[in-house]
Formats: structure tokens, C-alpha cells, sequence
């Protein structure tokens, strides 16, 4: 869950990285009940697994890309799949296209408040002193110096720490060139002469927690400060998920693993889970049909191309099982 969320505003704010971190996939090494129940909770989700898939409707037709929006060399073989359907296609849409990224980093540019809080309590002053000694140095291990980040709003926080500190070092490193695949996608349509067109604006990440209360902002937090201390574990176990494309059991890591470390209930645990799930992917994957269905009519044979992040695909509100509502046929391309 964590990854996953911090990946949402790396992808929207236009910086990549090459996946260089190293660590243990920690299904190699949890205990077999666990690996059992994440099993059973992903098993009837629609739409489950897989990266790539055809929507058909009469003479419209929607490829949809799944992605990572962090870099890896593993991105390569998809892209090959892909490039000759994008060459082709009427355009390809993704969460944030170049345009909008750029309003995106030129407003947190000029506008430093969107991701700190210059006038309220501190994050020490709010959180106890073992849990700000906890963060301070989680966020250090990111880069980050505990007299910024008392001042960071608990949200950016969140994310931040959901981003393993070698992948923090390698963006830094790499000075925010993009390697996630989302991007790599949008320079294939770009050589082709293909429009990029975004699904939503550059400032939907702030709407994401609009409306939480102050302690469901620190919930936030933490429930993200168990897994910081093996986030590249955890980033290598969620990337190879993704290649495995065994897409919803990401998801379900993310629940079962908050409840063996992050100290919380089952019910909060549950209670965040769906919150998370609510705001980050199911609202906006309902906001996105709309849009692909106008870019589908347009298209005629042409067809478009969707490249988002590859956790918007299954489940009940998924974007496929959305299509599928609107008369589309849903086909699976890399089963």
C-alpha cells in the first residue's frame, strides 16, 4: 500500500528511477499461513492478473497498459509489445501528461505550502516522542532532515515514506529523469507522433486527502512507519509482483503485511485500506471512463491506447470491470 501510494505522486510529479535497490522478496520468507490468506483474498478480485488488455466495443478499441511508475530494466519487453500499437493508435492517454506534469512541478515550485505547513504544530508537537524519533530518522534515511520534514504536511509524509531510500538516492542521482514505464511509453508516442492526453489534471493529487481529520492524517503516518525500516524489501517484493502480473496481490501484501508490523487493529488496518483504495484508485478510475470512452468514439479504427498505474486495472471499480460495464469485451493480451 505504502509503495504504491508514494508512486502516485512520483508518477504525477513527473520523477522516475531506475529500480537499482536490492533486497529480499519477502514471500520467499513469510510465514505459509500468510502467504495462504493473501492468496484467498486476491483470488476472486476480477480482473486480478495481468498488464495488458484489449476493450472492444463495435469499432472502438482500448489497449490498456498497467504500469510501474518507477524504472527497471524488466520494462523493456513491454514496451516492444507496445510501440507498434501506440505508432497506430489515435492517441495515448495517461494519468499525467507532459503539460500537466509541468503545471504540477512549476506549482510546487512557486508554492512551497502545498507540501509544508508554515504556521500549524509541528509534526513533533503532534506525534509522541517515540514515534517523531521514529520518523525523523526514517526521513533522514530518505534525505530529508527532521527540522523539514516538522513541517511537512503528514500526507507528502505518507508518501515519502512509502518510497525505499534507494530509490530516493537513485532519483536524486539520476536528477528526476524518468524511468517508470509510464513515461518511457509517453517518449515512445512522442517519436511516433502520437498525442499524449492526460486523464486527469495536474492537481488531482491534492484533492486525494481533502476532508481527513488531523489524526487520520497521523494515521497515515503511522501506519506507514512500521514497513519504512524494510521498504527496499518491500519495493522489491511489490516490483516482482508486478512482473509476475500478479496485480491484486500487491494490494493484498500491502493489507496482510499492516497487519503483522503496524501495530494497528485489523479494523483500522481495514478502515485505512479502504480509504486509500476509495481516493487513490477507485474515484479516479470512474472519472477516467469518461474520458477513454470520448477518446474511443473519436478514435474510430484507430483505437487508444491507456497507460496507467497497473493497480487501476482489476477489482469491481477497476477501470476493466468499468469498461466492461459500458458493453465493452475485455480481452487479456499477455495471458
Amino acid at each position: 500500500m505504502r509503495l504504491t501510494i508514494a508512486a502516485a505522486l512520483f508518477a504525477l510529479s513527473g520523477h522516475g528511477a531506475m529500480a537499482a535497490c536490492t533486497g529480499q522478496n519477502l514471500f520467499d520468507t513469510m510465514p505459509a499461513e500468510r502467504a495462504a490468506a493473501i492468496e484467498a483474498a486476491s483470488r476472486d478480485v476480477p480482473f486480478r492478473q495481468g498488464l495488458l488488455y484489449q476493450a472492444v466495443r463495435d469499432d472502438q478499441r482500448i489497449t490498456l497498459v498497467g504500469t510501474y511508475h518507477f524504472g527497471d530494466a524488466r520494462h523493456q519487453p513491454m514496451i516492444e509489445r507496445v510501440r507498434p500499437l501506440i505508432d497506430q493508435a489515435h492517441a495515448l492517454y495517461v494519468e499525467a501528461a507532459p503539460a500537466e506534469e509541468a503545471r504540477l512541478t512549476k506549482a510546487l515550485t512557486e508554492d512551497p505550502t502545498l507540501m509544508v505547513d508554515p504556521d500549524g504544530p509541528t509534526l513533533p508537537e503532534r506525534l509522541s516522542p517515540d514515534e517523531w524519533d521514529a520518523l525523523s530518522q526514517a526521513m533522514l534515511d530518505r534525505g530529508t532532515p527532521g527540522v523539514i520534514t516538522a513541517r511537512m504536511r503528514p500526507w507528502y509524509v505518507a508518501l515519502m515514506l512509502g518510497v525505499s531510500p534507494c530509490m530516493v538516492r537513485t532519483m536524486a542521482e539520476q536528477g528526476g529523469e524518468s524511468g517508470g514505464l509510464d513515461h518511457l511509453l509517453v517518449a515512445e508516442a512522442q517519436d511516433a507522433g502520437t498525442p499524449v492526453r492526460s486523464l486527469e489534471p495536474w492537481d488531482t493529487i491534492f484533492g486525494l486527502f481533502e476532508g481527513l481529520t488531523p489524526e487520520q492524517e497521523l494515521d497515515m503516518i503511522r501506519a506507514s512507519l512500521p514497513a519504512a525500516s524494510y521498504a527496499d524489501d518491500y519495493a522489491v517484493t511489490l516490483t516482482d509482483a508486478y512482473f509476475d502480473g500478479d496485480v491484486w496481490k500487491i494490494w493484498e501484501f500491502g493489507r496482510f503485511d499492516a497487519y503483522a508490523n503496524s501495530g494497528l487493529s485489523r479494523k483500522e488496518v481495514d478502515r485505512q485500506m479502504d480509504l486509500a483504495q476509495t481516493r487513490l484508485m477507485d474515484d479516479r478510475n470512474r472519472a477516467w471512463i469518461a474520458p477513454l470512452l470520448e477518446g474511443a468514439a473519436k478514435a474510430g479504427d484507430e483505437g487508444i491506447v491507456a497507460a496507467f498505474g497497473a493497480l487501476h486495472l482489476p477489482g469491481e471499480a477497476g477501470v476493466l470491470s468499468l469498461l466492461q460495464d459500458e458493453g465493452f469485451t475485455i480481452t487479456r493480451l499477455d495471458g
